[in-house]
């Protein structure tokens, strides 16, 4: 709860009622963001999430999620911010079309023109320092990261 009544009575009335915490106000909005944090580390979805795999394969190719590191093989290689977020996202999704749309709201702040052909850049980009194939173009509909000869799934 987030309220101005910050009387012992309220506050007990308001765990009571059901409420995970109790913040009166005025407040400082870093303390907010550590309360919400603090509930979302019980919730089991976000556990789960928090467990997911810290490298990720496709074919021959593995990325370190933690040291930030891709690899094609035993060649190391070397993408922009924005190319380690794009694929990453693909990875993650890996199998399924990502559109467009999707990927500039997770790559991008909400004001991003998203009229801009940047993603078909990245996209672009990481094909020629990728193997071929392993980003698909699903005509209409966005970006599919597929393993060649479906390999390494």
């Amino acid at each position: 709860l987030l309220t101005a009544k910050g009387e012992t009575q309220n506050r007990i009335e308001g765990l009571e009622a059901g409420a995970d915490d109790y913040l009166v106000k005025p407040f400082e909005p870093k303390e907010l963001l550590l309360r919400i944090n603090a509930i979302l580390r019980r919730m089991p979805q976000v556990k789960a999430a928090s467990q997911a795999p810290k490298v990720l394969h496709m074919g021959a190719v593995r990325y370190d999620i933690d040291r930030g590191e891709l690899w094609r093989g035993a060649e190391p290689v070397k993408l922009t911010a924005q190319e380690y977020k794009l694929l990453s996202y693909l990875m993650h999704h890996k199998g399924k079309v990502v559109s467009r749309t999707e990927l500039i709201e997770h790559i991008y702040d909400q004001d991003f023109d998203r009229d801009s052909n940047t993603i078909e850049v990245f996209v672009g980009r990481l094909r020629k320092k990728l193997p071929a194939g392993l980003i698909e173009t699903v005509r209409g509909m966005g970006y599919r990261l597929q393993a060649p000869d479906g390999a390494g799934r």
